[in-house]
């Protein structure tokens, strides 16, 4: 049994992020992440060069990565989709940051399957961050909204 040589799984490796990065220019895509057997690749544009990297977003220089305060209620991603701010790309934001929102407000839409569903907050209080950008693919238990009581 031979072993398989490193130049050729980096090579391939290499061939997987240059597809991904020739995807996310094809359709304008701020972020990917995508699974390719055990591996996870997660690319994101940074700054206004457009360049692509792979790995966790980086904050801007000088910026600094919000935190949460101890009161910040989160709503999470129910489900895998894609995130929508609104119910078409003329209407209004459902909602906007600062806004203050009751409990059963529909804050999002998630597409998955070519479905759309609602998502509503289970929290009343004032939107201090939405963290997806419009049209942004979610995972399953991503932050979508903080709100504070």
């Amino acid at each position: 049994m031979q072993d398989s040589d490193p130049r050729a799984e980096g090579d391939a490796e290499l061939q997987t992020l240059r597809t991904l990065l020739e995807l996310m220019h094809e359709h304008d895509l701020d972020r990917l992440k995508i699974k390719v057997g055990d591996a996870v690749y997660e690319m994101t544009r940074r700054g206004e060069a457009g360049t692509a990297t792979a790995g966790s977003p980086l904050p801007e220089s000088g910026a600094v990565a919000p935190r949460a305060g101890a009161n910040v209620k989160k709503i999470v991603a129910p489900l895998t989709g894609v995130f929508y701010r609104s119910s078409s790309p003329d209407a209004e934001a459902f909602v906007l940051e600062g806004q203050r929102i009751e409990s059963g407000t529909v804050v999002c839409i998630l597409e998955a399957m070519k479905l759309f569903n609602e998502i509503q907050s289970d929290y009343a209080g004032t939107v201090v961050r939405i963290v997806p950008e419009n049209g942004e693919l979610v995972s399953q238990g991503a932050e979508l909204f903080w709100i504070e009581p």
